[in-house]
């Protein structure tokens, strides 16, 4: 836990607790004047609070989750074109972002140890440039191509894809569970059937993610049973729905129905 803390020395620890799965730390910033990231001019007051729930480092193979108060502050400059700001936490948490800034890291540094090594055996390795492959793929060009159909796939990817399996069982393992659950969305019969076994294969395999996804289907076990064995949807009702709520908005929240019948055809 030493290695946790010493991250978050920015921070006031209030809490740590037992999540289950999970150890979850609650810490708020502390009560210092920042700058205004315009003018430049500290500031302690406190025009309000924002919570974020991030990730962090995993601590003897347990997931970390963060649960951070930052501070929203009041710029005291006249002059200034920016009232209020939220208080940012640097080397610690970046902005719009759901992971601390040393777990991206570490993320980036295991994905570009596989892309690396995924290289020929032919290159050399005591020039760091010969040991960059032919392009960097981003996580979403890595995920695309695994989740896509292998008689799709281009040979180098097919190659690149065949290290990165050696690499992470993991994401093979992921890779084929969604390929099978893909082939359930395809109403047919003995559907039900198949999502059972799914399920089954899903949570003797070790993600976490996927034991929360298969407890929320079996919550609404007999919606999905229907929908994954009947031919009827209700697709067309939902896009009406979402067709009427895209005007509300686009009026501000103005419309009433009588101003709705109008733009929408009623039978």
């Amino acid at each position: 836990m030493g290695t946790v803390f010493s991250g978050l020395s920015a921070l006031v620890v209030e809490d740590v607790a037992d999540g289950g799965d999970a150890v979850v730390i609650s810490a708020r910033t502390r009560n210092v004047a920042v700058p205004c990231p315009v003018c430049g001019t500290p500031t302690a007051k406190v025009h309000g609070e924002h919570r974020r729930t991030v990730r962090d480092v995993p601590v003897d193979g347990c997931q970390v989750v963060d649960h951070l108060r930052v501070r929203r502050l009041a710029c005291p400059a006249l002059g200034c074109r920016l009232q209020t700001f939220r208080e940012q936490i640097p080397g610690l948490l970046e902005r719009h972002q759901r992971r601390t800034v040393r777990l991206a890291g570490q993320r980036r540094h295991r994905y570009a140890t596989i892309i690396t090594d995924a290289e020929p055996a032919g290159a050399s390795r005591s020039c760091p440039t010969a040991r960059r492959p032919p392009f960097s793929p981003g996580y979403g060009h890595i995920l695309a191509s695994r989740f896509a159909d292998p008689e799709n796939l281009r040979p180098k990817e097919t190659t690149l894809l065949a290290k990165i399996a050696a690499a992470c069982p993991e994401m093979t393992a992921l890779a084929d569970l969604v390929r099978g659950f893909a082939t359930l969305l395809k109403p047919a019969e003995g559907n039900d059937v198949k999502l059972t076994e799914w399920i089954t294969t899903a949570r003797a395999i070790d993600l976490p993610h996927l034991r929360s996804f298969t407890n929320g289907l079996e919550i609404d076990r007999p919606a999905i049973n229907a929908g994954l064995t009947l031919p009827y949807h209700n697709g067309r009702t939902e896009g009406a729905n979402t067709r009427t709520k895209r005007i509300m908005r686009q009026m501000h929240g103005r419309a009433g129905f009588d101003l709705l019948r109008h733009p929408i055809p009623l039978p």
